[in-house]
């Protein structure tokens, strides 16, 4: 009888096995990974840049796939649509003294998203320094993300850049704090600043399904990808072409989250709640993905697959892909046991000193401590058509994008399962 019952339950566990792999064979097409490549890579949405028609076309487009397949809508909304705001400052007037002598305006910099700003020396702000030892942009990137209202003091050396930090102040997020850059090497004792912006509020939106979990519904896995691009760019146009249709970049992930929804939902045995976003804004620094970190508790997510330009074969060839940030988790080595046996192979990110694994929707997840990394192709030492007008649906392999998508598919079973988790991104490394 132990011996029978041995038996049974290896059979079930290599009839699963199979049948998941079947399945994703028969749900995961070529047929159909094209027809929703080549649409968000068409000329018909003009590159899908934000605040475009094209990109509500394409937000129309993801949200009917979702429909199509009857997933469920993310915090019971009534709409795929995840819409949120940017702000967008247009500087009126400044006024800023310094121990009651009046600074040059070229000497300041503010970024806030309050129409009248006004702050003195009893306004809790905390004043810190940018020594002429550090990098200007990467110090100054860091207060400005660090949600804290600053007084930055930046060292006079830095003069001929200072006036670059203004790019920091185009477009914000809505929860920005205040950050105030002055160019001078004196600590004020007393200081008055006076900013008057216009304020505009720019409409965005995410578009996000999910597949509640069976057992464990609160514990989340996500799989995404941004279908946002560069659109229409007379200045950049390369032989009369100035339409930057983003094929690999990032119509290929979008495409493969689309599928990858696709085949859950027809599985539909997940224990884990399995979220779907295509993130808007990663080209223009990322705030569809920090918009939709904010709505989530970082514990409770277990997992995130972004899906970054998938449609090329990577240096290795076919049948292969890297994920970056590989050793800051052992998601990897999780995905890698679940395709023993295949042809497929998952490698770490060959390009570590292009930083991938902060340069992606994954980035905020990751700082937060969710083993969130990006899977991608990409040749980013050598990549021809990256970020041009030649980044055309005719470019992409399709026959290969499609296994990759099959591979993600089934390396990531055991996560869906709930019977692995991937470890935690150390935090403490990022301090």
């Amino acid at each position: 009888m132990k011996k029978a019952f041995i038996i049974s339950v290896l059979y079930v566990i290599l009839f699963s096995e199979s049948s998941f792999a079947q399945n994703s064979n028969s749900i995961i097409s070529k047929t159909e990974t094209e027809r929703i490549e080549k649409y968000l890579a068409s000329d018909e949405l003009e590159g899908r840049q934000t605040f475009s028609k094209g990109i509500e076309k394409a937000a129309d487009f993801i949200s009917n796939e979702f429909a199509a397949v009857d997933l469920g809508k993310f915090k019971n909304s009534n709409s795929y649509l995840q819409n949120f705001s940017m702000i967008k400052p247009k500087y009126i007037s400044l006024n800023c003294v310094l121990d009651n002598i009046t600074v040059d305006p070229k000497e300041v910099v503010v970024v806030t998203t309050q129409a009248n700003l006004a702050i003195n020396e009893q306004s809790n702000y905390e004043i810190v320094t940018i020594q002429k030892t550090e990098n200007l942009f990467g110090a100054a990137y860091k207060f400005l993300n660090a949600h804290k209202n600053y007084i930055v003091l930046v060292d006079e050396s830095f003069a001929p850049n200072f006036l670059r930090l203004a790019q920091f102040k185009q477009t914000l997020s809505e929860d920005q704090a205040n950050v105030i850059y002055l160019l001078t090497n004196k600590i004020p004792a007393k200081f008055s600043i006076q900013a008057t912006h216009t304020i505009t509020q720019l409409p965005l939106s995410n578009v996000v399904a999910l597949l509640p979990g069976k057992t464990l519904p609160n514990e989340y896995v996500i799989f995404s990808g941004h279908y946002d691009h560069l659109g229409i760019n007379g200045k950049k146009a390369v032989n009369g072409d100035s339409l930057f249709n983003g094929a690999n970049d990032d119509a290929a992930g979008t495409t493969a989250m689309i599928m990858l929804s696709k085949y859950f939902k027809q599985l539909n045995n997940n224990a884990r709640t399995i979220v779907f976003v295509a993130f808007t804004a990663e080209e223009s620094g990322g705030f569809g993905a920090k918009y939709f970190s904010k709505q989530f508790d970082p514990l409770s997510v277990k997992a995130m697959f972004n899906l970054e330009m998938i449609g090329t074969e990577s240096k290795w060839g076919k049948n292969s892909a890297y994920i970056t940030g590989f050793e800051k988790s052992d998601m990897g080595v999780i995905l890698q046991k679940n395709l023993a046996g295949s042809a497929f192979q998952f490698y770490p990110d060959p390009y570590p000193d292009q930083n991938l694994f902060y340069r992606s929707d994954n980035a905020t997840l990751a700082k937060l401590g969710v083993p969130a990394h990006t899977i991608s192709t990409s040749k980013m030492d050598n990549e021809p058509n990256y970020h041009k007008p030649s980044d055309q649906f005719e470019t992409i392999d399709i026959d290969n994008m499609t296994e990759i998508i099959k591979a993600i598919a089934l390396s990531s079973k055991t996560i869906i399962s709930g019977k692995d988790s991937p470890t935690r991104v150390d935090t403490t490394l990022l301090k």
